[in-house]
């Protein structure tokens, strides 16, 4: 159906089914933190475990994206959507289900599997339910609110809920989310395809994927094995080695899964690169502070959530202040001041002891 021709109703709740999932998703990326001590005792694991709870997701998400919005706009996104939704919402009862840390760092790799669908797809669909100009400004707003609110309260909510009941309940909070989403995906939200949707680069994503996950095991396994040991120097090597493949391929594909002419464009390229620095640093502690604050300081799983409240909800608000100021300060000015704060506080991190506060 043209989306000129879709009623308000249908509008209203493909915006609210496509937040519901994305908060779902957002959820758990960051409630998972605030259980890992309590995961940690209870599937007797120690920290390489506990960082692949995290990186098998967050790795899973970012190597399938794209792919996933290619499928989504050859299939039909409202059936891709509903697949990462029964995806999301099937190994979320598999994490619940998980009696050791192999099984629930795989079934974190489906997890985010799922995650990635849903969030390749989400913003298409309400592309497509919201054509004028305004009322796409609005619904997007709806959803950049849904994602920093949701991060802004995760760390409570996971730390309400392993307190209160246990960490299992981080993952089955998502079962009748998902279930309910699903309902109103197959029931409201209208199909919608990409009349000139691209070929899938399939060797693309296998060099890409085998590449980072390759990056990333050698990554978690050096201090362990040592950084001159055979074996991560052989993981690090073969990683070079896919991910060049990947470069040569994409530069050759008629249909890239990462158009590398796009690197050409110098805002596009700061974006990329302030991205990666922000998600390198600032989100990449979480984990560790999570771990600091209940196995250094001795809090509980909500008192350490409470702990982090003040900084994601600051995060929120000010994020909120920044996009009104877009039409007075360069975007550029506020990349460079934002990662200049970062970096002050990375650094007065640096000065916490056992003793700290």
């Amino acid at each position: 159906m043209p989306s000129s021709l879709l009623s308000s109703s249908t509008k209203r709740w493909t915006l609210a089914v496509v937040c519901a999932a994305t908060a779902m998703l957002m959820l758990d990326i960051a409630v998972v933190n605030t259980a890992l001590s309590r995961i940690a005792a209870d599937l007797h694991t120690g920290l390489g475990g506990l960082q692949w709870i995290v990186d098998a997701y967050t790795l899973a998400l970012a190597t399938t994206v794209l792919t996933a919005g290619g499928l989504a706009d050859r299939l039909g996104r409202r059936r891709v959507f509903a697949v990462g939704l029964g995806v999301f919402t099937l190994a979320s009862i598999a994490c619940a289900a998980s009696t050791d840390i192999t099984f629930l760092d795989a079934a974190r790799a489906v997890q985010g599997i799922g995650a990635a669908i849903m969030f390749a797809v989400s913003l298409a669909l309400l592309a497509h339910a919201f054509p004028g100009e305004k009322e796409r400004a609005g619904a997007l707003a709806a959803y950049g609110a849904t994602i920093g609110g949701t991060f802004a309260i995760a760390p409570l909510v996971g730390g309400l809920l392993v307190s209160g009941l246990d960490w299992q309940w981080i993952f089955l909070i998502n079962v009748p989310i998902g279930i309910a989403c699903l309902w109103i995906t197959h029931a409201k939200v209208v199909e919608s395809r990409d009349p000139n949707a691209r070929a899938i680069d399939w060797p693309g994503q296998t060099t890409l994927t085998a590449g980072l996950f390759l990056l990333v095991l050698a990554l978690l396994r050096g201090n362990d094995d040592g950084w001159g040991s055979a074996t991560i120097l052989a993981e690090l090597g073969v990683a070079a080695a896919l991910i060049a493949a990947f470069l040569a391929i994409e530069r050759r594909s008629d249909h890239p899964l990462l158009p590398l002419g796009l690197f050409r464009n110098r805002s596009f390229t700061g974006a990329q690169i302030a991205a990666f620095a922000i998600s390198g640093s600032w989100f990449a502690i979480f984990l560790y502070i999570t771990l600091y604050l209940q196995q250094v300081l001795g809090l509980s799983p909500i008192q350490s959530g409470a702990t982090l409240i003040p900084g994601t909800v600051i995060m929120f608000v000010v994020a909120g202040a920044t996009s009104q100021m877009a039409e007075r300060v360069s975007a550029r000015a506020m990349i460079v001041v934002g990662l200049a704060l970062v970096a002050i506080g990375q650094a007065l991190m640096v000065v916490a002891a056992t003793d700290s506060s």
